[in-house]
């Protein structure tokens, strides 16, 4: 008795990583996708002559005050991670705040500003 294995040859394997390219990326558009943004507890020590501006970075950032205390000096902001957040938005919905993300990392990339319809992805049999 015989048992035999066979291979694909290389140009076989290579041949199928198109198709094997367009299967992922449909695959990842129809999975409703969400972006992850970071979350970082910041605490800042500044006079009150620097609040107004503190604050105004804070609204463009969509951040949240848990208390304030003024201190004399410069303003000195300290970082510290806290954890990932998920975006409400959808990316695929034109016009929503993780769309005109998406839009603006894939325009600072280079890329095409809209994203590839998902009818780009089917055979062309």
């Amino acid at each position: 008795m015989w048992f035999f294995m066979l291979m694909p040859s290389t140009e076989e394997v290579v041949r199928s990583f198109p198709t094997a390219r367009r299967v992922i990326y449909a695959s990842q558009l129809t999975a409703k996708p969400r972006l992850l943004e970071p979350v970082y507890l910041v605490e800042i020590q500044a006079p009150e002559q620097a609040l107004g501006g503190i604050y105004s970075v804070l609204n463009q950032k969509r951040g949240h005050v848990f208390e304030e205390m003024q201190r004399p000096g410069q303003a000195f902001p300290q970082c510290v991670f806290d954890h990932w957040e998920m975006m409400s938005s959808d990316p695929l919905e034109v016009g929503s705040q993780a769309s005109q993300l998406v839009t603006d990392i894939r325009k600072r990339k280079g890329l095409k500003e809209q994203m590839t319809p998902l009818s780009e992805f089917e055979d062309k049999l």
